[in-house]
């Protein structure tokens, strides 16, 4: 009887879930890549198969930016939700699998009752009595069906899903920990430069007011240049507001209050920019961002649960058993002629329910196909993120080639013009066009330097960075 109940409960109804394999494409874009096949000294180069070792913001060679990640990681408010959540979904899962053995209970109780006469075969009848009752009883479900078993194995894929999304969590606060943390950097070189800028602007000024005093230019030179400093410093302001708000997301992500003092701030010139990119091959990256892998593991929950809703079309076997003293005295519970036992079997069917049990079992069907789409979904949209910031990368190198040659030539275009200036061949006007044309070179050189490492970041970050688990888990 037992062996024909264990094979019974090694069947399971329901489909069993196969991993998704990953697609078969081995490149990101149809392109050749800018960066790919690159290996000239100081520019970034693509090494396509290659995977991130270590912590992936180690790579940017900041002391710093790893004191800030790891304070992040330690008191990030998003990413302790995200790890007792996480132990929610395990303790749900082992008491989900608690189902599987017998349940083994204590009663008591106390009653009054009256057997009918002919319960007895109406030779005579049995006048109505109190009884006491206690002890243990035991109930197991047998099942069969599997039912059971693909409940708990929807439960340990929802525990699976929220690791991965513990894991997301992990990624996407130790990524907004570098990215605000070269923000900064960026908004106090751009802030330097606009000081330097309106340094420049005075300088002018100043030639301006003697060259007038001078006689050798009109009022509107000096109107002009006055105007010139105030145009520039209508910079600044914005500026500073975005550098606030930066260390107030940097706060955030350190899991204090913004009135808190934060590490001290990291200059652009301290940052190391990775000049080898690690890039994993498509079929790699399926197996190790987190997203991908919780929607893995939702597509594997929902495919328990057609299991489930299959199980429930099937007649239920229950077992139960009970021993223990019965007596209508509560003296009489401690003698050893009062125990009693029994042992039940009972079977429950459905026959007809308005057709509610096939239409859950077609809604979890549809509801299996719709995370198998959004699985897709996933991987696609990865693959996206890594193509553009692969896209993004070379042409930060085309930029900032670009935005440093601007640079060089309205520097030495202002120089030219000042020169010229002071010997009388240009006017002021030309001086102010030459001012404006290298503020703005010199701005867009540093806001392309800084967009180059956000850019890097978020290639780290779509790639799937390194995690606790996928670090050494990738070959599960």
């Amino acid at each position: 009887m037992i062996c024909v109940l264990a094979a019974l409960a090694a069947c399971s109804v329901g489909p069993n879930f196969t991993r998704p394999k990953p697609p078969a494409a081995e490149r990101y874009t149809s392109n050749t890549l800018p960066l790919e096949g690159n290996t000239s000294a100081g520019t970034q180069h693509v090494a396509l198969g290659k995977e991130i070792e270590g912590d992936w913001w180690s790579l940017f060679g900041s002391n710093l930016i790893d004191g800030i990640v790891r304070q992040a990681l330690e008191h990030n408010r998003t990413l302790e939700a995200a790890a007792h959540t996480l132990a929610q979904s395990h303790e749900l899962a082992v008491a989900q699998a608690g189902l599987r053995y017998p349940q083994l209970g204590l009663t008591a109780g106390v009653g009054r009752q009256q057997y009918g006469a002919e319960f007895f075969g109406g030779d005579f009848s049995f006048p109505p009595f109190t009884y006491f009752a206690v002890g243990p009883t035991v109930s197991y479900t047998v099942d069969y069906t599997g039912g059971i078993a693909r409940s708990i194995e929807q439960q340990q894929a929802q525990a699976e899903a929220a690791r991965e999304q513990l894991d997301a969590a992990f990624l996407s606060v130790s990524g907004q920990a570098v990215m605000q943390t070269i923000t900064v950097a960026s908004l106090r070189a751009q802030i330097a430069t606009v000081e330097t800028i309106l340094e420049q602007d005075r300088d002018n000024l100043r030639l301006v007011r003697t060259a007038f005093e001078n006689g050798s230019v009109a009022r509107i030179d000096v109107v002009s240049a006055e105007s010139q400093i105030a145009s520039d410093s209508a910079l600044l302001p914005p500026l500073r507001q975005d550098l606030a708000k930066a260390h107030h997301a940097l706060s955030l992500v350190l899991g204090r209050s913004p009135e808190k003092e934060l590490p001290a701030d990291l200059e652009l010139a301290q940052i190391t920019l990775p000049l080898e990119i690690p890039v994993s091959l498509p079929s790699e990256l399926a197996h190790r961002r987190p997203d991908i892998l919780a929607a893995e593991a939702r597509l594997h929950a929902a495919t328990s649960a057609v299991g489930v809703a299959d199980s429930n079309l099937y007649p239920k076997i229950q077992l139960t058993g009970t021993v223990g003293p019965q007596a209508v005295t509560p003296g009489g519970l401690f003698d050893r002629s009062s125990v009693a036992w029994s042992l039940i079997s009972g079977l429950t069917m459905p026959l007809f329910d308005g057709g509610t049990l096939r239409a859950e079992k077609r809604a979890a069907v549809d509801a299996m196909r719709a995370s198998a789409a959004n699985y897709q979904e996933t991987v696609l949209e990865a693959f996206t993120q890594v193509a553009d910031q692969l896209e993004a990368l070379g042409h930060d190198a085309e930029e900032l080639e670009a935005q440093d040659q601007a640079q060089q030539a309205a520097d030495a275009n202002l120089s030219l013009t000042r020169a010229a200036y002071r010997e009388g061949n240009v006017g002021i006007l030309r001086v102010l066009d030459a001012q404006r044309s290298y503020q703005q070179a010199r701005l867009g050189y540093v806001q392309t330097v800084a967009q180059r490492y956000l850019d890097t970041v978020q290639l780290f970050l779509a790639l799937g960075g390194t995690s606790p688990h996928t670090a050494n888990e990738v070959e599960r």
